[in-house]
């Protein structure tokens, strides 16, 4: 008989064990937020320990748990698998390596104090909570060539994108300084509108400078209206922090940004386009389906110890529908003085 995997904690400060880690999570296609890498960005970028457990047989890694200890003095405290990301979770091809490994993750939550455990993905005991309602992502093939394309996106949507094309419009990418920038001042914009704070300046910087990743800016007359910070892992590329001004949206720039990224993916090789995810039934959820593509329901689970309150950050329930609305009603100033505090325990 064979013997049952080990789990232990990871040492992600030792470069060969990272390094053996990224190598499993390429091997078995895992995704960019099962990456140590990721994990570490976040740590850097907003202060939240990264973490992670490994199962092993024989001296092999079988399953690997990213984990971020997420400490909020408003949200409270939560392991997320992973941080900051809509993926994560258990990955592993054995099922009993799986099992330990998420109640390896319920004692070291125990022992950190801490009353929840969120996994955007992969299994868990049936024990656990699940969802499989409340979150879709959208994936689709990107075509041969720009005019293919164009020619893919459904008619009514083609015409938006042809009016941003026609548009005063440019379009930069690139990493340096002016497209951090750039970025940055619409991205917080663009979230303050919709009542959310911002995440620090310093999340994105070190996502970019560990990950495969860029900004595609599109400019009106020189200024900057629409923005996104996009990850290329795995043959795709996602869209991950993306925004317009209100401007953006009597330009059609968003629609530009999009088309102009599919373009510029194609480009660097890549052939899925990875719209991520959005709440089920929402306007952005009908956007990316106006886009041709399809929805896919996500799979989370969640754990939360013996007689603790659960975990409730979800932007719709009835506590912070009044804090989005005067979030929405702060000058830009003072949301971007005040939101990285908030959003660095978001998680």
């Amino acid at each position: 008989m064979m013997a049952a995997a080990i789990v232990r904690q990871a040492d992600l400060a030792d470069a060969a064990e990272v390094q053996r880690i990224e190598d499993y999570v390429a091997r078995i296609a895992g995704t960019p937020f099962h990456r140590p890498a990721w994990l570490k960005a976040i740590e850097q970028g907003t202060g939240q320990a990264a973490l992670g457990l490994i199962a092993e047989d024989a001296r092999e890694i079988c399953g690997w748990l990213p984990l971020t200890l997420v400490h909020s003095p408003i949200f409270g405290r939560v392991l997320a698998s992973s941080g900051f990301a809509v993926g994560g979770g258990v990955l592993s091809r054995d099922e009993a390596a799986a099992k330990s490994l998420c109640r390896t993750a319920e004692r070291l939550a125990t022992q950190l104090s801490c009353p929840a455990i969120e996994l955007r993905g992969g299994v868990a005991p049936r024990d656990w909570h699940h969802v499989t309602d409340s979150h879709c992502g959208f994936v689709g093939a990107l075509a041969a060539d720009d005019d293919a394309q164009l020619t893919a996106i459904p008619r009514k949507q083609r015409a938006e994108v042809r009016k941003g094309l026609k548009a005063d419009l440019s379009v930069t990418i690139g990493t340096d300084e002016a497209e951090r920038a750039a970025h940055y001042a619409v991205y917080a914009e663009s979230v303050r509108n919709l009542g959310t704070p911002v995440f620090p300046r310093a999340l994105f910087d070190a996502v970019l400078d560990r990950l495969d990743a860029d900004i595609l800016t599109v400019r009106h007359q020189g200024e900057p209206v629409a923005s996104v910070l996009s990850l290329y892992h795995g043959g795709a590329v996602m869209p991950y922090w993306g925004g317009g001004t209100y401007a953006a949206r009597v330009l059609r720039a968003n629609d530009r940004m999009y088309f102009a990224l599919m373009c510029h993916a194609r480009a660097r090789g890549c052939q899925l386009f990875d719209f991520g995810r959005s709440k089920t039934g929402s306007g952005p959820y009908h956007f990316k389906r106006n886009w041709g593509f399809d929805p896919e329901p996500l799979s989370y689970a969640s754990w939360t110890a013996p007689g603790a309150e659960k975990r409730d950050v979800n932007p719709t329930s009835g506590k912070h529908v009044a804090r989005i609305a005067l979030w929405k009603k702060l000058p830009l100033p003072v949301a971007n003085l005040l939101g990285p505090w908030i959003a660095r325990g978001l998680g």
